[in-house]
């Protein structure tokens, strides 16, 4: 609550140089709050020595992102700028989960400062509310690794450095670091300070978010368009490659199996996108620029839009609707599925078949060059399985909020996955406004369960979690 309560600053000086007093006291009221809860807590207790165990660890991690999606909600809800609090609730869990779907019909409407916040949540969320703060308060170090496997993105989880809180300190750097370079880049593109950060927030943070009705397709400009492109893409990649890249450890990167794999998907998908485009476009250099856009948005699950992929050839349309269920890397900013699982899943598939050719044979999956376990392929198979389950449950849910069932499965698939946009009346031009409120908060049960990779808000429903 105090470090959501800190970046509160951001918005309040917005705020103040753009005259907008009427939205003030929604910052600083829940950013008093939380200090105040702060000390009632860390005062009396800051001597007290704790160990996590497996139970707590998941408990913490997702009361963590609820209170931060409850205090993100609260200037939205203040300010009046959203009519009611499952709106504003679901607008921040939308952020911090980093889906981009909003619920505001008119965002250019809203105060500079709200739009600010809105996309400031993307970032806070992209990284990792708690993998933050293990980076900045080291009385997390006990516990910390747990934490941050409870919440990052991916079946295998590793320490770039020996001790976790350096490690989340290192990755946090590299992630303000894209965000200063990416701001600098879109500002001498044309866009003004406030919306170039605002928008490098939503980028890195994989969120989608933008202060324009039209997302980045308002400021109709290609070397825009492109910056965000490639910042897209950088953020689909697992963090953990760019530390290797400072350290020089270019070998490392080029054998992970699943950067391959991940520069491979797109290659492909925006090769096919775009000669689908260009009889539409009459011109391979808008096939390109707006193709390649749509393929990092939907891949990375930003959201980000240019032009209407609805109104585009139903062979772009299926690309990107495959693309729903991939996702970035693991270690990314990213939702989905992920890379990873599905290469797993892809090479279980290549040794049952050489079982059936050299029924004596022995096969194991290889990653980045060497023999991976096989316990892993069990992991990858049960998180298909609530992955299917969460999104067949979502699909029979929205059904009764008066969607087709078109709409409703690429609803869920958005939700689960953190994509944002959806396919029907969902699609990249809608809000999600017209939909019902227990619609509502069941998309935001949803983008939070995907988010923290299922188990983490699914494990409180298993009975064994309560037993001792």
């Amino acid at each position: 609550m105090a470090i959501v309560g800190v970046t509160f600053a951001i918005p309040i000086s917005i705020a103040i140089y753009c005259g907008e007093p009427e939205v003030l006291l929604s910052f600083i009221i829940p950013m008093i709050l939380s200090f105040v809860f702060f000390l009632s807590v860390y005062i009396p207790f800051r001597k007290v020595k704790f160990r996590l165990s497996i139970r707590q660890t998941f408990a913490i991690v997702a009361l963590c992102w609820i209170t931060a999606s409850f205090m993100g909600a609260m200037p939205l809800y203040f300010s009046r700028t959203f009519p009611s609090f499952t709106d504003a609730f679901f607008e921040s869990v939308s952020g911090f989960t980093t889906t981009g779907c909003s619920v505001c019909p008119s965002v250019e409407d809203l105060p500079r400062s709200i739009n600010m916040w809105r996309c400031l949540t993307h970032w806070l969320g992209g990284m990792g509310i708690v993998t933050l703060t293990v980076a900045l308060l080291p009385l997390l170090g006990i516990g910390g690794f747990r934490l941050i496997k409870a919440e990052t993105t991916g079946p295998e989880k590793g320490k770039v450095t020996a001790r976790i809180t350096t490690t989340a300190k290192i990755l946090w750097l590299i992630y303000a670091s894209l965000t200063l370079i990416e701001a600098i880049l879109l500002r001498i593109c044309g866009m003004d300070t406030i919306d170039a950060f605002a928008h490098a927030f939503s980028t890195l943070g994989t969120g989608g978010f933008s202060s324009r009705n039209a997302s980045i397709g308002a400021w109709n400009s290609p070397a825009i368009d492109y910056v965000i492109t490639i910042f897209m893409l950088l953020s689909g990649v697992n963090f953990s490659l760019f530390y290797y890249l400072i350290a020089r450890k270019v070998s490392d990167i080029f054998s992970n199996s699943e950067f391959r794999y991940y520069i491979g998907i797109v290659i492909c998908s925006v090769t096919i996108v775009v000669l689908c485009l260009i009889p539409y476009f009459n011109n391979f250099g808008d096939s390109f620029r707006y193709g390649i856009f749509q393929v990092a948005s939907i891949v990375t699950t930003t959201g980000f839009g240019t032009n209407d992929y609805i109104l585009w050839p139903s062979s772009a349309q299926f690309i990107l609707f495959l693309l729903f269920f991939i996702g970035g890397s693991s270690g990314s900013t990213s939702g989905g599925i992920k890379v990873i699982r599905w290469v797993i899943l892809g090479k279980q598939v290549h040794n049952e078949t050489e079982k059936m050719l050299h029924p004596h044979g022995v096969f194991s999956i290889r990653l980045d060059g060497r023999p991976g376990r096989k316990d892993i392929v069990f992991n990858v198979a049960a998180f298909f399985m609530l992955y299917i389950a969460l999104l067949m449950i979502t699909t029979f849910i929205g059904t009764f909020g008066k969607l087709d069932i078109f709409t409703s499965f690429t609803a869920a698939a958005s939700m689960v996955g953190n994509i944002g946009p959806a396919f029907g009346s969902l699609g990249p031009t809608e809000s999600f406004s017209v939909l019902p409120n227990f619609l509502k908060w069941w998309y935001c049960f949803a983008m939070l369960a995907g988010r923290l990779e299922l188990y983490t808000m699914l494990i409180f429903f298993f009975p064994s979690y309560w037993k001792k």
